[in-house]
């Protein structure tokens, strides 16, 4: 698989779901394309997965200092 863009490989994997969900895919070209949206899916997990640990917190101190920490999911409460 050629690299590409998080935003294709979603594209590409909603392509494939679709044609799975028409069962118009043989059994043959069912289990390629399983393969492959398997493939896509671990890229896209592993793609998020970079982008959550680049995201930091930009926080004001009292003083009025600005300073910035790594986002956690406790934050998004």
């Amino acid at each position: 698989m050629e690299k590409q863009t998080f935003e294709e490989a979603l594209q590409s994997l909603e392509q494939i779901v679709g044609q799975l969900e028409d069962g118009t895919l043989s059994l043959d070209e069912s289990m390629k394309a399983f393969e492959q949206a398997v493939q896509l899916a671990r890229f896209c997990s592993t793609e998020l997965e970079g982008a959550k640990q680049k995201v930091r917190l930009l926080t004001v101190g009292e003083d009025g200092s600005v300073s910035d920490r790594p986002f956690t999911s406790t934050d998004e409460t």
